[in-house]
């Protein structure tokens, strides 16, 4: 399935561990932080001033899914 800038943060980490790295290079650092827990990936987006297009693709092509 997809990752979609919706979907929560730790709910798609708790599904996908390999994808730390990703999150980690396009500047989210705090992924066990309790925002993490209930932020989408779209909202932290926003707060860090990250583009969100940008990342939900690089998450799916790290899985080999179609962005």
């Amino acid at each position: 399935m997809a990752i979609t800038k919706d979907m929560i943060i730790a709910e798609v980490l708790g599904e996908h561990q390999e994808l730390v790295p990703v999150f980690m290079n396009s500047g989210l650092h705090c992924l066990g932080c309790a925002m993490a827990h209930g932020e989408s990936i779209e909202e932290a987006c926003m707060v860090h001033g990250l583009d969100c297009d940008a990342l939900v693709t690089a998450l799916n092509t790290a899985l080999g899914e179609e962005a």
